[in-house]
This record gives structure tokens, sequence and C-alpha cells, in this order.
């Protein structure tokens, strides 16, 4: 499932998958709630719009079972060291 990052209240990041009918909603905090049984035109109005998480507090979260989780760590870039060696490999001393 593709995850769309967002910034609105307490979400991070949502994503849908069609033929599932699932709705992914991750939190700041972490912790992700997939909702089961959520129309296609739910989540147009969701993604698009402007006021997320007051879209999400009165549309989603009592209108809908959640089952809870956590959300996919998200990989840290790559830190200099990683990239180019750490410091004095190759140095012939």
């Amino acid at each position: 499932m593709e995850m769309k990052k967002i910034n609105a209240g307490k979400l991070r990041a949502i994503g849908y998958d069609a033929r599932e009918r699932i709705l992914r909603v991750e939190f700041d905090d972490g912790s992700a709630i997939d909702y089961s049984g959520v129309g296609n035109e739910t989540w147009r109005r969701f993604s698009t719009s402007g006021v997320a998480w007051s879209f999400y507090r009165d549309n989603i979260e009592e209108e809908f079972h959640g089952k809870r989780g956590r959300a996919a760590p998200r990989q840290k870039p790559a830190g200099l060291d990683e990239l180019f060696g750490e410091p004095g490999e190759g140095k012939k001393e």
C-alpha cells in the first residue's frame, strides 16, 4: 500500500488499498490503525481534504472498525560513514 505523507493534527501518513477496501492511518507516535470496509469515495474525500485531522475524527474514527498496529519504521538516510566507509579506512599508515 502506498502511503501519502501528511502533517495534520496527529496524522503523519495515510494510505488506501482499493481492492481490499482498507484505509491505513499512521500517527505521530508511531501507531497505526487499519480501517476495513472504507469506500473509494471516503478515501478520495479524506486524501484531498484541507482539514484531514477533522475529516478523520468526524468521518472515519467513529464510523469504521479499526485494527491497531505499528507504523512501518522509516528508513534513515545513509550517513556519510555508510556511503564513504569508516574514517581511516583505505589509508596506509
